[in-house]
């Protein structure tokens, strides 16, 4: 049976690079990925990238996915941040063992479920996100992708294709 990913990203302002990079990594590898917000329709990037939600992540069972991604981006700050709605479907991810996985303010948003309390994580460098992962009892390291066997996080932009790769290893 093929693999199938979730990436869920914000309703504007995604970042470009953490979308489509880790996207087409999987897509080379014949892991259908599909894109969910808190919208659907045409979402435009922080860089005026377009891309196309074709589902509100809410709508669908993480159980279908074997991955669920939180994109970064400028937007996933406002919209994607102490998201009740997200935290709930991460930890229900999580419990189905759903491969749970961030990038870059994304990583954020699965800090704040308390699933990575105790261990090591890591963000785009900046205190407002380290800080985050502070204030979760989260270990900040500066390194462009954590993977545990269960979650994975990446610091952003740079760190993109890796965090692609990380993803198609563990869903293989």
């Amino acid at each position: 049976m093929s693999k199938k990913a979730l990436f869920i990203i914000p309703p504007e302002r995604f970042n470009e690079d953490e979308l489509f990079h880790p996207k087409e990594a999987l897509e080379n590898e014949g892991i259908e990925v599909t894109i969910a917000s808190t919208k659907t329709g045409e979402i435009i990037g922080d860089y005026q990238g377009k891309v196309e939600s074709t589902t509100l992540f809410t709508d669908v069972s993480s159980n279908d996915y074997n991955a669920v991604a939180v994109i970064g981006g400028s937007g996933t700050n406002d919209y994607l941040w102490n998201n009740q709605d997200l935290q709930t479907y991460l930890k229900q991810a999580y419990e189905q063992k759903v491969l749970v996985t961030g990038i870059c303010a994304g990583s954020v948003s699965v800090v704040q479920t308390g699933l990575l309390e105790g261990r090591t994580a890591t963000c785009y460098p900046v205190d407002i996100q380290i800080n985050q992962l502070k204030d979760n009892n989260v270990k900040y390291v500066s390194e462009h992708v954590v993977a545990y066997n269960d979650i994975i996080t990446g610091d952003g932009p740079d760190g993109a294709k890796e965090f692609g790769q990380s993803l198609v290893k563990a869903l293989r």
